[in-house]
């Protein structure tokens, strides 16, 4: 079954993960909202990216249920539920696991064995959003080549959770995968990576962590600027790492997700039995 590249030594970190220490990595580039960090940016915030842009994309999550025509509740391999297994997940997404209301979109995680339709039981279930297929031979919701990709989201705390904004190819095969903003190990850093195929089709990647940033505190937003001819990350209106090799730069359609994965790169401990990640928007613009 396709999915998600695994973190495993396969991938060449051709960037070791250094942590920022709260500096920049690339080039400021001003603020998204003059709002402090770690609160909800505001709604109608512009790409801090270079445009001219327009925006064709854009979810706030008002009323109290998910835009069935923006979003799907699983991967494109869905079949009553998904995980993915290139990451040796310890959860089965499902539908019930998603819910909008107050102004936001929640994934909640939960120690709730779970029977899977591959066969597996699952010792968490969980919740996830993207823009792609209802099922395999379905057509994707919304797909994009090149943009500004932003999401303001609050990290949970919890050990052991893997949350995600990211990018991956509508042909449902990776790499390449843009990984906007990943949570992995800990809550006071995150991860900004770019996937693309080595000479044989192994999965290759350049990556940076920045922090220290306080990702349950608060929401925090989180953009990347996708062009033919460089990739840039933004971390709350702030440029943090940038990719300039086209020959490591996606040039195929892509769909967003936003995930709650658990469970990797390790198992949460006992006595956590929940988490939730929440969205208060996502946008995409183009020039």
């Amino acid at each position: 079954m396709p999915g998600r590249a695994a973190r495993t030594a396969v991938v060449a970190l051709l960037a070791a993960l250094t942590a920022c220490a709260g500096s920049s990595a690339g080039t400021p580039a001003g603020t998204a909202s003059g709002k402090p960090a770690g609160t909800a940016p505001v709604s109608d915030a512009t790409p801090a990216a270079p445009g001219p842009w327009h925006q064709v994309f854009a979810d706030e999550f008002t009323g109290d249920s998910l835009n069935s025509g923006r979003w799907t509740t699983c991967y494109d391999w869905n079949l009553g539920g998904c995980t993915n297994s290139g990451n040796n997940e310890q959860q089965w997404y499902l539908p019930g696991q998603v819910t909008v209301g107050g102004g936001h979109l929640t994934l909640t995680a939960e120690r709730r064995t779970t029977q899977g339709t591959d066969g597996r039981s699952y010792p968490w279930t969980s919740g996830m959003v993207s823009t792609g297929r209802d099922s395999w031979d379905a057509a994707p919701r919304h797909t994009f080549t090149y943009g500004y990709f932003e999401a303001a989201v609050r990290f949970p705390a919890q050990s052991g959770m893997f949350g995600a904004f990211w990018l991956m190819p509508a042909s449902r095969s990776t790499p390449p995968e843009i990984d906007v903003a990943e949570e992995i190990a800990g809550s006071q850093s995150i991860q900004l990576t770019l996937h693309w195929p080595g000479p044989n089709g192994q999965d290759m990647a350049q990556a940076t962590r920045y922090g220290p940033i306080d990702l349950p505190a608060g929401f925090h937003d989180f953009a990347v600027d996708w062009e033919p001819a460089s990739v840039t990350w933004y971390v709350d209106g702030v440029q943090r790492f940038q990719i300039t090799d086209r020959s490591k730069i996606p040039t195929v359609p892509m769909e967003v997700l936003l995930t709650l994965a658990v469970g990797f790169p390790a198992a949460p401990p006992a006595g956590v039995d929940s988490a939730q990640m929440l969205v208060d928007r996502v946008q995409v613009w183009q020039h």
